[in-house]
């Protein structure tokens, strides 16, 4: 069984998180969905605040529900989402994937970091996920901000601080990864938009995902998740890495996606 559980009633359901490297994108996962079209995709170029070029690729769908901005896990790039975004837009949702700063090669290269020449500290990654932001708020669309492990943490500040369009949340694996160990909280407490929290069942994972669900504004589609089978940040969502929990945890998101983006 996987649980969709509202917190603060969490239950831990089996198997640990696992974290390990992944090389390579997993692009064939979407062999078995040969019947299903593709999205179109574009490459997409962004400036950050401070003038670093940001890359992207943008999934189209083609009549949206809402765009989502999908951000990724440490050393990792825009290619975490080489198999989530094709399915998110084929539900109805684009989606801009990007490369931070602050990644690596666990997925395929990172280009926004081979650009500036080295790998920025978590932190350093804001200005690109504002950069994203600022892209969206021109699209026109209703925007859901997605994180994986410490962009799933920096998803909170962002929303708080610059809420304009923003209907949703959705971390995987956050945690006050910062110095400041209440920064994350603290931004928790002033996002009024629904939010999905996930986690593996984990101690280490769940003690750093509770505190900062309970930091939430009480709201009724707020839902902390913790499945069965799971593995670190989104990666929970890829057939590869997660193969006896990812169908399940596509049900719980995408059952999320809907709630948040019906007609009201």
């Amino acid at each position: 069984m996987k649980s969709l559980l509202v917190f603060p009633i969490v239950l831990a359901l089996g198997a640990a998180a696992c974290n390990a490297e992944l090389t390579g994108n997993g692009a064939s996962e979407n062999a078995s969905r040969s019947s299903e079209t593709l999205p179109a995709t574009e490459p997409l170029t962004l400036k950050a605040a401070d003038g670093v070029t940001v890359h992207g690729l943008w999934y189209k769908a083609p009549q949206p529900k809402a765009l989502i901005l999908l951000f990724h896990q440490a050393e990792s790039s825009k290619d975490e989402y080489a198999t989530i975004a094709p399915r998110l837009a084929q539900a109805g949702y684009s989606a801009l994937a990007i490369d931070q700063r602050s990644g690596g090669g666990m997925y395929g290269t990172n280009e926004t970091a081979a650009g500036l020449g080295r790998k920025g500290d978590y932190l350093e990654a804001r200005p690109d996920l504002q950069a994203a932001l600022d892209w969206a708020q021109q699209q026109k669309l209703p925007i859901i901000l997605w994180g994986s492990s410490y962009s799933s943490s920096l998803i909170f500040p962002l929303a708080a601080s610059d809420p304009q369009g923003i209907v949703a949340l959705l971390s995987f694996s956050p945690g006050e990864y910062f110095d400041d160990k209440q920064m994350i909280r603290t931004a928790a407490g002033k996002v009024k938009v629904p939010v999905f929290i996930a986690s593996t069942d984990s101690k280490e994972e769940t003690s750093e995902a509770d505190p900062i669900m309970a930091a939430l504004p009480t709201n009724a589609e707020n839902l902390r998740y913790v499945p069965e089978h799971a593995v670190h940040g989104s990666s929970m969502l890829i057939a590869k890495r997660n193969p006896e929990g990812a169908e399940g945890n596509w049900r719980a998101v995408l059952a999320f996606l809907d709630r948040v983006t019906a007609p009201r």
